[in-house]
């Protein structure tokens, strides 16, 4: 004899549902890259109207980029970080500006 009554109808089983596992997407890195024509200032409006950086935060990351030819203007979603290299390419683009903007898989 079992320890346990068997049930007298289907709807008397306690079902447990597995919880799915969910994994964090993978984060991208966005890039701009140093050139010899677009000015500091436009960077800076880029880094804030854009990726919504503060004043001080925007020159420090354009200092790097003009220091070290590269430097990293935020982590996103790979979607996110699509759209907002396309968004530096079409503003560079509309206001004459050759900058450029990149995205790489984020490492850490």
């Amino acid at each position: 004899m079992a320890d346990f009554p068997e049930p007298l109808h289907d709807s008397d089983l306690a079902v447990e549902t597995a919880k799915p596992k969910l994994k964090r997407p993978p984060l991208y890195r966005v890039l701009l890259l140093n050139d010899d024509y677009t000015t500091m200032e436009f960077v800076i409006e880029v880094l804030t109207q854009i990726f919504n950086h503060s004043e001080e935060k925007a020159t420090q990351i354009m200092l790097h980029v003009h220091q070290k030819g590269v430097g990293v203007c935020g982590i996103f979603t790979r979607e996110i970080a699509e759209t907002k290299v396309e968004q530096v390419a079409q503003y560079a683009r509309s206001e004459k500006h050759p900058l450029q903007c990149t995205m790489e898989p984020d490492s850490e």
